[in-house]
């Protein structure tokens, strides 16, 4: 694979335009965000033959100091990451950006990185017929410059005093998203005090998770320049309702889209049916890929919105998977929310765990279960038995366990892949798996931070 470079004209013109640092960036298996940097004239060079990278990359932890050393990946070798020009965005102050992959040095696909996955995963849909739109949520909490909580006097869940009190870093971050090309739908407080949620409006898959890691710079960068900082953390404080990073995905093949206008349920039509009830038969097995950090479990909670239940329902908030009709008020037409996902996650993996499950649920023909219309934690425990509602784990072990036992999670994502996610996961069960929740939240409050 050879890149298409940037003719002198267009290093001229981003010359003008300011640029002169570019930044290219991959999130790991542990869901860190990693780059590099290049003066601008550099640009051709890092998009090929790409700079150097030690495998190791992949093995790193949220501690800041571990590494998780695997058979296939430690000190000897060396990677290139290539930046996708396509995707390069001006992000104001001299700097530019782009999405960058793992390559070994001959230009084959690294197997274990996270967009290369994705782009597989994007790949097989198209050929089964299937366009598939990926629409990310991002909660976030606003915290002090050193990782601290903010006073909250005057906040309130969803209130007008949350975007009065931030005024000026909302602004910033609608203005910076907008001119770097970033689609924000919503921009709202949360539950939580000092909790935000941007909605990102929905992108063909690899594009999608390019765009969160994006809008995750540009709000890092404008809290930075208000003496803030923003945490990523699933649990940012024990006791918290914590933040998820839900994905909405909608299918669609040259017969029309496969969530709405149909026979079935909800206006599903039959393989639409398929891809929900695949995804659902994978979510105890993904759990290590869409919630399996050592803080995940905390969030994981009934009441709280995360989705403890696999089960599905018509915009029933409490089931993991949330079903959206179609109709005036969904524009981008009915839609499939997975709400178990947690900023921790590397969303490129999640978004090809998704959407190979719902693959895997088409090609197989599995069965929807009957929708859940009310909170699954109402019913008795022998009623959601009945009901083969299973309520997902919060343990992380079990989790981890789960994923790396999974024939079904390692066909849709590769080995490689799957192998360094249980790698760094485990990492961090081994050192932390004894601290306590409030241990837990104030060690990775900002771990996934940038």
């Amino acid at each position: 694979m050879t890149a298409t470079p940037l003719a002198a004209a267009a290093i001229a013109q981003l010359e003008a335009e300011g640029v002169d640092t570019v930044i290219g960036t991959v999130v790991n298996p542990a869901g860190l965000t990693h780059a590099k940097t290049v003066p601008i004239r550099r640009t051709n060079t890092f998009a090929d033959p790409g700079l150097g990278a030690s495998p190791l990359w992949h093995g790193f932890a949220i501690d800041q100091t571990g590494i998780a050393f695997t058979e296939a990946v430690g000190s000897v070798g060396d990677q290139r990451l290539r930046i996708d020009l396509s995707a390069l965005r001006i992000i104001g102050d001299g700097l530019a950006w782009a999405p960058a992959a793992f390559f070994d040095q001959d230009g084959t696909p690294v197997l274990a990185c996270s967009r290369g996955t994705l782009g597989r995963v994007e790949a097989k849909l198209a050929d089964a017929g299937i366009d598939a739109a990926v629409g990310h949520e991002i909660e976030f909490v606003v915290v002090d410059a050193e990782g601290g909580r903010l006073p909250s006097a005057l906040w309130a869940q969803y209130g007008l005093a949350g975007v009065l009190e931030h005024e000026e870093f909302v602004r910033d971050v609608n203005a910076a998203a907008a001119a770097a090309g970033v689609a924000i739908e919503q921009f709202h407080p949360e539950y939580a005090a000092n909790q935000f949620e941007i909605s990102l409006a929905p992108q063909s898959p690899v594009a999608a998770a390019d765009q969160l890691v994006l809008i995750r710079l540009i709000m890092a960068r404008a809290a930075r320049r208000h003496g803030l900082r923003i945490s990523l953390s699933p649990t940012p404080f024990a006791g918290s309702a914590g933040s998820g990073a839900h994905q909405h995905f909608s299918l669609t093949t040259p017969d029309g889209t496969l969530f709405s206008d149909g026979p079935g349920p909800a206006g599903m039509r039959p393989s639409g049916e398929a891809a929900v009830a695949g995804v659902l038969h994978g979510l105890p097995e993904a759990q290590g890929i869409l919630c399996g950090s050592i803080v995940s479990g905390l969030r994981l909670r009934p009441g709280n919105w995360a989705g403890v239940y696999a089960c599905w329902g018509t915009e029933n908030r409490e089931a993991a998977v949330r079903f959206v009709k179609g109709g005036h008020g969904s524009p981008h037409g009915g839609n499939v929310e997975v709400k178990v996902v947690d900023p921790s996650a590397n969303p490129y993996l999640a978004s090809a765990a998704i959407l190979g499950l719902a693959l895997y649920g088409i090609e197989h023909k599995v069965q929807l279960p009957p929708e859940v219309t009310i909170d699954p934690a109402t019913l008795s425990a022998s009623d959601r038995d009945a009901a083969g509602i299973l309520r997902l784990t919060g343990v992380q072990a079990e989790a981890i366990a789960a994923l790396d036992n999974s024939q079904l999670l390692r066909g849709i994502l590769g080995d490689p892949a799957v192998d360094m996610v249980v790698a760094v996961r485990s990492l961090e069960r081994e050192r932390y798996g004894e601290l306590d929740p409030e241990q837990l939240a104030d060690k990775f409050r900002m771990a996934w931070s940038v």
